[in-house]
């Protein structure tokens, strides 16, 4: 029962966002909303979303807490996989920005960066829509 109400819940958020938005940031934040409730179903505790930098030079989709580690979750998503798998989208580019970000959420939550985490789940949206998680994506000493 509970899938069935959720499942109407996100339709109807889907359906406003399509009206305030473009199509593209719609299927993005749906994408988050399904890789936010997937984390926290395997135990994470999602603590904030589309964090960014003061200066706009970092972002990260959602931040979470898997235990004692602090995790950076880029959330890739796609209608389909016609053009590919979401996962690929993830370039050097993105994991500086996302590093940027992530060396200042660190910073202001007194996290060592040896403690921290670089995660990609990536959302392909079928019915049902498939989910899937990378966890220590890249290495953290890279960036």
């Amino acid at each position: 029962m509970w899938k069935w109400l959720i499942r109407i819940a996100d339709e109807a958020r889907h359906a406003l966002r399509l009206k305030r938005c473009t199509r593209d940031q719609a299927l993005g934040r749906r994408g988050e909303d399904l890789a936010h409730r997937y984390l926290e179903r395997a135990g994470m505790t999602v603590v904030a979303r589309n964090y960014r930098t003061p200066s706009g030079s970092g972002e990260v989709d959602l931040i979470a807490w898997d235990g004692e580690t602090l995790v950076m979750v880029e959330v890739k998503c796609r209608s389909d996989e016609s053009f590919g798998a979401p996962e690929r989208n993830v370039d050097r580019e993105k994991m500086l920005r996302m590093a940027r970000a992530a060396r200042d959420f660190a910073r202001r939550a007194s996290t060592p960066w040896e403690r921290v985490r670089f995660d990609v789940v990536s959302v392909v949206l079928s019915r049902p829509p498939v989910i899937r998680h990378w966890r220590d994506a890249f290495p953290v000493k890279t960036l």
